[in-house]
């Protein structure tokens, strides 16, 4: 495997992580492997048995001295506070350079049991292995930063669970993304009293993903630090309030100090607009609706403002959480005009508001309004035969038809010539789901996913890929 190790996270030392052991499957089948990002990042050129020993039986990188790591953390779920949690069914396996020299982490679902693992059996069913594919594919069409899922597994377990016909199919799952360093990894750190520890994965941190920053000292740091991650998360959170996104469980253990989607739980995309939709089966009181996803990533930040008091300066610390709600409305407004396709002007925010109006109203499907308004063409609006009028739309219409369309150009993407867009509904990913399910039949997801990447080279977004890095940083 030729890639350039790192050992940032490792080099923490044993108050971060526990040394483990990847579990012995009985039969690997290679079910996914993301060759666009394993060429992207140096590593296309790997051989089916490279594949298997290093995202199957996850043997050790040349040159890589680390065990894997199952990380430690805390964090509040559904608001309580849980100390007894961590990495209970994946590690950080290896972290690595890209070609542009950023730090980039493979981190595992479903490869055995860690010391967190509780009661669990720390496996992953094959049904959960492709909604995060299918979840982490749309989130980036659709211009939202994400985890990739870069390979999965079929691993020949049968397992127990009750929320799927049982027994069920077992994968492991790899993905890649810059950080696993959660908020609930500084709250195990003040949970413990250790700020000496809260401190060093502040410079960790600055290290690896905001060097921007390396230099400063003291609460200056800390404050810096939080601002970048408070910009950083704003701006995810309005990512997914565009791209009609729920995820469904927003706890502090699922956030991270980039900015970016990972450990999907039951997540779901917007059918039509619906506030109050949940993803959650058990989240009775839709504290993670969508439309609360703001809330709920700003009370995390709260939490994580908490956590590192302890090296800050309380002042300075409630000054930077107090510029979320307008940090976050500002990246809301940019990130539905990139998926509208216009410019962001001075009434852009009342356009906004306006469209929103409209999906309310019509309950035309999410994802439809999107594709037919891209880059802000009448002529496709009109031919689309949709129901686009009544009071709610004349607000909107008159608001947006001003709006300068950016790079129009995209509409000759064969994409655009489609009648209705690819949507990612729970519908979608079951019937994509239930042939290999019941005659492990693969076609219909590689379908699927084909369509996917079709709305990914059409939208040519961008954030989806270089989410919190420099826009003249370029692409991955």
């Amino acid at each position: 495997m030729s890639f350039t190790p790192q050992s940032a996270f490792a080099l923490l030392g044993p108050d971060f992580a526990d040394a483990v052991e990847p579990a012995d499957f009985s039969d690997l089948r290679l079910r996914w492997w993301n060759k666009r990002w394993a060429e992207e990042i140096g590593l296309g050129e790997l051989s089916p048995e490279q594949i298997a020993d290093h995202f199957g039986r996850f043997d050790r990188p040349d040159g890589y001295p680390h065990a894997p790591l199952a990380m430690r953390y805390h964090g509040h779920q559904f608001r309580h506070y849980n100390p007894q949690i961590g990495d209970g069914r994946g590690f950080l396996y290896a972290q690595m350079r890209d070609p542009a020299g950023r730090l980039l982490d493979f981190g595992t679902k479903g490869s055995g049991q860690t010391p967190w693992s509780r009661t669990g059996d720390g496996r992953l069913t094959l049904k959960g292995a492709v909604r995060e594919i299918l979840a982490a594919e749309m989130l980036e069409a659709l211009g939202v930063y994400s985890s990739k899922a870069f390979c999965v597994f079929e691993t020949g377990d049968q397992l127990a669970r009750h929320d799927e016909p049982s027994p069920a199919r077992g994968a492991v799952l790899t993905r890649l993304q810059h950080s696993h360093v959660r908020f609930g990894t500084f709250q195990r750190h003040a949970h413990e009293g250790a700020p000496d520890r809260i401190e060093a994965l502040i410079d960790h941190a600055i290290a690896s993903y905001y060097p921007d920053l390396s230099g400063l000292e003291g609460p200056e740091k800390t404050t810096q630090f939080l601002a970048a991650v408070c910009a950083a998360s704003a701006r995810l959170a309005a990512q997914w309030m565009a791209a009609g996104f729920v995820h469904g469980v927003l706890n502090t253990d699922n956030l991270n100090v980039t900015g970016e989607s990972f450990d999907y739980g039951p997540w779901r995309f917007l059918p039509t607009y619906k506030p109050g939709f949940t993803a959650a089966y058990f989240d009775e009181n839709g504290l993670y609706a969508y439309a609360r996803q703001p809330e709920a990533v700003f009370w995390a930040l709260q939490q994580l403002a908490v956590a590192v008091l302890s090296v800050g300066d309380k002042d300075q610390i409630i000054d930077v959480l107090n510029t979320f709600p307008d940090t976050y409305t500002r990246e809301m407004t940019a990130a539905f005009c990139a998926r509208l396709g216009v410019a962001a002007q001075e009434n852009s925010e009342e356009m906004v508001k306006a469209f929103l109006a409209f999906l309310l109203a019509s309950q035309l499907p999410f994802e439809v309004v999107f594709f037919d308004h891209f880059t802000n063409d009448p002529g496709r609006i009109k031919a689309a035969a949709r129901d686009y009028s009544g009071p709610e739309y004349e607000a909107f219409g008159d608001l947006f038809a001003d709006h300068t369309p950016v790079r129009p150009e995209r509409l000759g993407h064969v994409y655009f010539t489609r009648e209705n867009p690819v949507h990612m509904t729970i519908e979608t990913m079951e019937s994509a789901f239930a042939p290999i399910h019941e005659r492990d039949d693969w076609s219909t997801l590689h379908g699927l996913l084909d369509e996917i990447a079709q709305a990914r080279a059409g939208y040519d977004l961008g954030r989806g890929r270089i989410g919190f890095l420099p826009e003249e940083g370029g692409q991955w």
